[in-house]
This record gives structure tokens, C-alpha cells and sequence, in this order.
């Protein structure tokens, strides 16, 4: 079977949890096998790993005829494209692009991360979609939360293959409630176009029903999972402090519930003064958590790394004795897997996807920072229960695998292409 993903991220270049998900389904529908995946992310940066699919960046799709030799688009683009897929693909432009931005090889450039001209690279990324669509060969459209919904509605329409939207998010889950309009009609447009729609949680399906008047049987649960993690990553040996460590791990957004996090640690260490906390990551709200941490106190036992990437997380939570995810409102929430992963005990709220699939943690609800104080407080305190949710945790976490995932979405193409 062929797919033709769209999304906005992809390993190593991530920004957030999407990047992390859309690499870990796609590894994991592959090792399912007789899969055929064709990425396509807005800009490739050569170094993603085509192993298991084949990436198309939308910034080396033409969209406007350029009469340029094999040599120079080699010289161009070669580290990201074959120039023989920049030709086949200029044979299917459909319209004339040629008042819009567009380089010396007929092509819209893109940031590859999240602009202030957000939506109009969104809306550039779906007139590429419609090149790529009259081009590649697939049987199933499959786009990755709503940056990409358009992309994918856009390649349904030229195609009629059926299209599976996966919600990572809603605009519910970023926003606390207060909704931008012109994404929710972005995301509810993609709802109406999709043949099948996916949710990475039943907190998420019930968001997409209830407040999208999406019919039920059209959206099916699938829960993320976690990618083993290589010998690189498990064997890092980062120094260890001498306090008890508690980490925050994640964007610094009201979403994330930080502030919760700063009023538990400043009860805790009004009963314990020898833990140190860090709050990593970068966000909106990060100058105000400083100030709130400065506020409570508690500055000097506080830390503020600033965004982390691959091998700096895994030592950053090697070095942790607990992980902490207070969100608001979290569709899944990878995370506290990748902290089990490492042998980090791990608080969640209740508020959050993956609390519906994992056991061997404490969940809390995300404003009741008594109970988040508590749960800290005991799992510092109390050795055996840390060294039980370390070992129980572990054990879990190891069989929420990539490829039982990946075999129910397969399974949901079976059914919109009506082959079960």
C-alpha cells in the first residue's frame, strides 16, 4: 500500500512533539511492511533519515516552469532532492505561479518552522500538495494535524484518493479555550474533507465530537507510542547533582501548565530544601515563570537551560529523579515516556492523552498543586518508592511500541479504501 503523508516536522529538525510522533508512526507502519511512504515536510535539510520513507520538501517543488540544466539544480538541491525528481515533478505544474515569491528554480521557500507568515505558508505548502499529488503514485492521503489539512484537502480533490487527517492538537488544547477562528476553521474544514479522522487520545476524540460536530464513528483513537531508544542515548552519563533533581520538559506555553509547576516545587521545598529544579525549554511564558520562581523565593534552587534537543534530553532527564508534566491540556504528552525510558519516575496530569494508556505513574489533576507537591515530595523522600516506579515504569513503558500503532492506521486505511 502507498501513502502520501504531509506534515511540518521531521527528525532530527524538530520544534515540538509532531516531529517526534509523525517520525515515530511512519518507522513503525513500515516495519509493519508492505508499506510505501512518501514524507512531505516544507524543507528538508538533507540529513532526515530515508530509511523506512521517501521525504519531499514542498521548498524544491517547482511550481513555475524554469528552463535550468541538470548540473545547476544538482548544484541547488542535491543534498535534499535527486534533480531527476525536480524534472518529473516540473511536469505536472497546474497554473501559473509566477507573480507569487519564487527562487531561480521556480520554487517557494520555506522556513521550515513555525513564521510569523504562518498561514500563508501554509496555504503555499498546499499549492505544492497539488503538484506532488499529480505526480507521485499513493492510495491514501495522510496529513498530519491542521498546518497540513489543507495540503491534504488540496491533494484529495485532485486525486480523489481518500484523505485520513491525525490530530495531534486542537486549537482547544493551545489555547485554554479561547480559540483563534481562523484555525479552527482550518482544522474543522479538514474534519468535513477527511474520510477517516484520527486522534492521538480519546481526550482529543471527545474535543473533535463535541466541539467540532464531527459524527463519532468517523474518528478513531490511536495513542503515540515511543521509539527505543539507541545505546547512545540510554548510556549517557551526564554529572549528577548532589540535591534530588525535578524537571519540566516542554514548551513554556500556558498549555504546559508551568506556573503549576513553580507553586509545587515552592511547597515542596518549604519541607525539603535539598532538591533543585529546572524548568527546560523555551515559550511565552518563560520570563514570567523566572519572575514567578524569583516571586516565590526560590530562584537560587531553580534552573532555566533554555530549549534541549536529541542527546541533551536524555541527559538532561539521566540526571533527573523526577519528571514532572503538570499540561492543561495535553492531547498525548511523549514525554513522560521518553522519561520512564531513561528510568525517570514521572507525574502526569490527568489532563493529559497518555494518563489514559499508562499505569505506572502518578497523575494529579493540573491545578492541584497540594497533590503535585506531595507526589514530588514522596518519590524524593521515599527510595522504594521511586526505585518501584523506576523498574514498573520502565517495564511499561518498553511495550507501548511504534508498530502496534502503526497497525491500527494501516488498518484505517484498509477501511477507507474499503479493503476489509
Amino acid at each position: 500500500m502507498k501513502a502520501l503523508m504531509f506534515g511540518w516536522e521531521f527528525p532530527p529538525h524538530i520544534l515540538g512533539g509532531l516531529g517526534t510522533a509523525s517520525y515515530g508512526l511512519t518507522k513503525g507502519m513500515w516495519e509493519c511492511g508492505d508499506m510505501d511512504i512518501t514524507f512531505v515536510i516544507p524543507k528538508p535539510f538533507g540529513d532526515e533519515d530515508k530509511s523506512f520513507a521517501k521525504i519531499i520538501g514542498a521548498s524544491q517543488v517547482p511550481v513555475a516552469w524554469r528552463d535550468v540544466n541538470r548540473e545547476y539544480v544538482e548544484s541547488r538541491i542535491g543534498n535534499v532532492m535527486n534533480p531527476d525528481e525536480y524534472y518529473r515533478l516540473r511536469d505536472h505544474i497546474y497554473a501559473d505561479f509566477n507573480y507569487m515569491r519564487l527562487n531561480d528554480l521556480g520554487c517557494i521557500e520555506f522556513s521550515g518552522r513555525y513564521p510569523d507568515n504562518l498561514l500563508e505558508e501554509i496555504n503555499n505548502y498546499s499549492i505544492c500538495a497539488g503538484v506532488i499529488a499529480r505526480t507521485e503514485e499513493f492510495d491514501v492521503i495522510h496529513s498530519h494535524d491542521w498546518l497540513t489539512y489543507p495540503a491534504g484537502i488540496h491533494a484529495k480533490q485532485v486525486t480523489g484518493k481518500p484523505l485520513v487527517i491525525h490530530v495531534h492538537a486542537t486549537d482547544f488544547d493551545r489555547s485554554r479555550g479561547n480559540v483563534n477562528p481562523t484555525v479552527f476553521n482550518i482544522e474543522r474544514d479538514g474534519m468535513l474533507h477527511a474520510d477517516h479522522i484520527i486522534t492521538v487520545s480519546n481526550l482529543t476524540r471527545n474535543t473533535v465530537i463535541e466541539k467540532y460536530g464531527i459524527d463519532p464513528a468517523k474518528v478513531t483513537t490511536v495513542h503515540n507510542a515511543v521509539t527505543p531508544l539507541s545505546e547512545e542515548y540510554l548510556n549517557v552519563n551526564p554529572p549528577r547533582a548532589k540535591e534530588k533533581v525535578v524537571t519540566f520538559l516542554g514548551r513554556i506555553t500556558m498549555q504546559k501548565g508551568p506556573e503549576y509547576f513553580v507553586e509545587a516545587a515552592a511547597r515542596v521545598l518549604k519541607l525539603n530544601h535539598n532538591v533543585r529544579f529546572v524548568m527546560a525549554g523555551s515559550g511565552d511564558m518563560m520570563d514570567k515563570m523566572i519572575l514567578l520562581a524569583a516571586e516565590r523565593g526560590i530562584a537560587d534552587r531553580f534552573h532555566f537551560p533554555g530549549f534541549q534537543k536529541g542527546k541533551q534530553v536524555y541527559e538532561m532527564l539521566k540526571a533527573s529523579d523526577v519528571y514532572v508534566m503538570p499540561s492543561v491540556s495535553e492531547p498525548f504528552g511523549i514525554s513522560p515516556l521518553e522519561a520512564m525510558q531513561m528510568g525517570v519516575p514521572s507525574i502526569i496530569s490527568k489532563q493529559s492523552g497518555c494518563a489514559e494508556i499508562l499505569t505506572n505513574v502518578i497523575k494529579t489533576d493540573y491545578w492541584d498543586i497540594d497533590a503535585m507537591a506531595d507526589a514530588i515530595y514522596s518519590i524524593v523522600t521515599y527510595p522504594a518508592m521511586h526505585k518501584q516506579l523506576q523498574e514498573d515504569g520502565l517495564a511499561e513503558v518498553n511495550q507501548i511500541t511504534w508498530d502496534k500503532a502503526g497497525q491500527k492506521v494501516i488498518n484505517i486505511y484498509n477501511q477507507v479504501l474499503h479493503r476489509n
